[in-house]
């Protein structure tokens, strides 16, 4: 049984309509602050969980590995 709150196609829509929303209330760059902290702020809990692998990233930023 799956015990997610909604679904990875909803919450991409609803990522989507509040990015549209803030570029519309608060202009193109105050969006693009928010956006490239909710992208940190992802990355970190992810790195928290354990769920990502820093050294594989950083092998991939660095052109050690293609993936």
């Amino acid at each position: 049984m799956n015990n997610k709150l909604i679904g990875n196609t909803a919450a991409g829509m609803l990522i989507a309509a509040i990015i549209a929303i803030s570029l519309f209330e608060l202009g193109f760059w105050k969006t693009f602050v928010v956006v490239i902290a909710m992208a940190i702020g992802a990355l970190v809990v992810r790195i928290v969980e354990g769920r990502l692998d820093v050294r594989a990233l950083t092998d991939v930023i660095r052109g050690r590995r293609s993936s």
